[in-house]
């Protein structure tokens, strides 16, 4: 027996046509392909990897998980056993990311457990990929009370089973929001592995969204949300106030789907927003480098620079350039007072300079603004 989709209200109703509305907008956007979307895509991807990890207390910096989607090199302030755990999360992100496009997909015991290889593949004590054997409870502040106990072992598999058969076929007129929220909290509570259960639904979560084939995944994730510190304590108890402690699918679990409900349309508004201050701040560097007499292309640069920080070797793969013409452009950004160097000659990257940090905060000023409770 699975936690069961519960009914949803009018005030439901209303937030998940206010997320339609949202999510419509951001796909005429999108489908003008404008330049800036595959570097607006990675950002959001970076901040997903790294708002899920670090629920976990597996934390990077914003620049090694920009740095970790580019594949490059990341910072030694990473440790091995940190920058391994993100990049698994990475190419599981990236399967998810893929799965619209796969005419042969189906949910399976063995999908699931792939994405969870993939997740803890460092950790081969955990057995990743391999169900627990036996019981499994998250720790509390009293070690002597877990916040958590998991279904019995022998029960894992038959729960998991009749997870991927709602997975399949279940409420299938739900919302795909709601159907996301319902398969992160069963999965969740299964536990069915011994480590990397959380972000494993998170995973499964976006995957299901991903799924339908509306927006893409960097677009729908709510783990950017979740990985803020007051977002996760949270989550956290969303979770507490269905489960109680143990795995009891006859509870109600309407208060999880509001909380899930909340944490997409606050990070739709997020970004919304992030998607008007690139358009806003890319017309303004447009405009810097016109004036500079510099080519069109390197409004890519500085736009990247301005998400946080530009590579040379980024900015010529995004612009199909060689390499010489890359290390030309950048010089000429350097030169003419928009970008500044920062690092080695092995780790250097660009930071905004000059008119362009003018740039940059003006847009921000502009569209800066509190996101709102949607109930």
């Amino acid at each position: 027996m699975l936690y069961e989709m519960p009914a949803l209200d009018a005030d439901d109703l209303r937030v998940l046509g206010e997320l339609d509305a949202m999510r419509a907008e951001l796909g005429v956007q999108l489908r003008a392909k404008p330049h800036w979307e595959g570097q607006l895509r990675r950002s959001l991807f970076a901040a997903a990897i790294q708002g899920s990890n670090t629920i976990e207390n597996i934390t990077i910096s914003n620049s090694d998980a920009r740095a970790l989607v580019e594949h490059a090199p990341m910072s030694a302030s990473a440790g091995e056993e940190t920058q391994q755990a993100v990049a698994g999360y990475r190419d599981a992100m990236t399967y998810v990311q893929q799965t619209p496009l796969m005419g042969f997909f189906e949910y399976s015991e063995t999908l699931l457990s792939a994405l969870h290889f993939m997740i803890t593949k460092y950790q081969p004590g955990k057995w990743p990929g391999r169900y627990r054997a036996g019981g499994i409870y998250v720790t509390s502040a009293d070690r002597l009370e877990p916040a958590y106990t998991g279904p019995d072992a022998d029960l894992v598999s038959g729960l998991m089973g009749e997870l991927i058969e709602w997975l399949r076929d279940g409420d299938p007129d739900a919302p795909a929001y709601a159907r996301a929220a319902m398969a992160h909290l069963n999965l969740v509570g299964i536990h069915p592995w011994r480590d990397g259960n959380g972000r494993t639904a998170r995973a499964v979560h976006t995957l299901v969204l991903a799924r339908t084939g509306e927006l893409l995944s960097e677009f729908s994730s709510i783990e950017e949300w979740l990985g803020e510190q007051i977002n996760t304590v949270q989550y956290y108890a969303a979770l507490r106030s269905v489960q109680q402690g143990t795995f009891e699918p006859g509870r109600d679990a309407h208060s999880w789907l509001r909380f899930v409900l909340t944490a997409h349309h606050r990070q739709a508004q997020r970004v919304k927003r992030r998607s008007e201050w690139t358009v806003r701040v890319w017309n303004d560097l447009a405009t810097l480098a016109a004036d500079r007499g510099l080519p069109e292309r390197v409004v890519s640069a500085l736009y990247g620079a301005a998400i946080g920080e530009v590579r040379r070797t980024t900015y010529q793969q995004d612009e199909g350039l060689t390499r010489d013409q890359a290390i030309r452009d950048i010089q000429a950004l350097t030169r003419a007072g928009l970008l500044a160097p920062q690092g080695n000659a092995t780790s250097r990257v660009y930071l905004l300079a000059g008119p362009a940090v003018e740039a940059e905060e003006s847009a921000t000023a502009a569209v800066r603004g509190p996101g709102r409770d949607p109930y």
